[in-house]
């Protein structure tokens, strides 16, 4: 996998600039090579977008492990609103940016209004991923392709939206009406709201056609409402399955209540997770044995983090949850036998694990 992906970045540049270099043959070899590294950038830039977001790729209703990953910062219910926006915004980009006035009328409109409907939709991607409450760092490598696209866009739009404004100026119509607006157009640099307002009926007409394949008329709002632990998110997750404790944590969370019977709401390493007596319990007799026998403790303790977390993380279903819970049972009551014997008050001990 490590040998594959060297040589992707290593070949595909090379073939890519040849390539390129056939496309742009009245451009002079500096701009050639300045556009070629500029678009290699945006490409790295949106490699690391998936990278980080295939690491923080669950929905805000899964019960996740922290230490395996975070929460997507993108509902996916409504992803395919936010994905056609984009694309058709580095589409318009594209096309702007190779072919400028040489487009057609109608195709270069359009392009400068995908472009422009991408600028707040990457402003929108850049606030969403700027805070998160469960992770401290890493999530700046979301910002970077819309920061990027932002600008390589104002760029563009600045150049094309020039010239066109120029070769107006200069046309002159017969019919009066033709020649207003003619006059308008040239003077769209000078009034960006006659810009928005254009937009809009473009807009409508996209979501219209979204709708029809089954996403909401405000998906591209719930795209970043509908998630959890970001700037916009309006959800609430499950508690954290915590893999660096006790695996009855894990049964806790994903076993069928009735056979498991969780209690209470408790918070281990900061995160809160769901607890029940059988769990409580192996804690309390965990921390009776560090109390009292602390090198036996730490030898326990190591043959956990050995093997405990590698089994931890294969019980996923309920089905398996409530199989470990069952066959647990035996030790939970050696577990209590030891409490009641060894502690002068073993249910304040037992209850007082996880409090919040």
């Amino acid at each position: 996998m490590i040998a594959l992906i060297i040589t992707f970045f290593i070949i595909c540049p090379i073939v890519g600039y040849f390539f390129y270099k056939q496309i742009r043959v009245n451009i002079k070899p500096a701009t050639i090579v300045g556009e070629f590294i500029f678009i290699g950038l945006f490409i790295l830039t949106m490699g690391l977008f998936g990278l980080i977001w295939l690491l923080n790729g669950d929905g805000y209703y899964t019960a996740i492990d922290p230490v395996d990953g975070g929460y997507t910062p993108f509902a996916f219910q409504h992803l395919p609103t936010l994905i056609v926006f984009f694309a058709l915004a580095v589409f318009g980009l594209i096309k702007l940016w190779y072919k400028g006035r040489v487009l057609p009328p109608l195709l270069f409109s359009l392009c400068v209004m995908f472009v422009m409907i991408g600028i707040p939709i990457s402003a929108a991607v850049i606030l969403q991923t700027s805070t998160n409450t469960e992770q401290s760092g890493g999530t700046f490598f979301f910002a970077l392709l819309p920061f990027f696209y932002v600008v390589t866009s104002i760029i563009v739009l600045l150049k094309v939206v020039n010239a066109e404004a120029d070769v107006a100026s200069t046309k002159i119509y017969r019919n009066k009406y033709l020649n207003l607006l003619n006059q308008k157009l040239a003077k769209t640099d000078k009034q960006p709201l006659l810009i928005l307002v254009t937009l809009l009926p473009v807009s409508a007409i996209i979501v219209a056609i979204l709708m029809i394949f089954g996403q909401d008329a405000n998906s591209i709002t719930k795209v970043f409402t509908e998630t959890t632990t970001w700037t916009f998110s309006q959800k609430t997750h499950p508690p954290f399955l915590d893999h660096e404790g006790h695996y009855l944590c894990t049964v806790a969370v994903c076993g069928t209540p009735d056979i498991v019977k969780p209690l209470r709401l408790g918070k281990r390493h900061g995160h809160e997770i769901i607890v029940n007596r059988q769990l409580l319990i192996a804690n309390a007799f965990e921390e009776l044995i560090q109390e009292n026998v602390p090198t036996l403790h730490k030898v326990i303790r190591g043959f956990y983090d050995k093997y405990g977390y590698p089994l931890s993380k294969k019980i996923t279903t309920t089905r398996a949850s409530n199989a470990v819970y069952l066959l647990m049972k035996p030790l939970e009551y050696l577990f209590l036998m030891v409490l009641y014997l060894c502690s002068t008050k073993p249910e304040e001990k037992i209850n007082k694990q996880y409090a919040i």
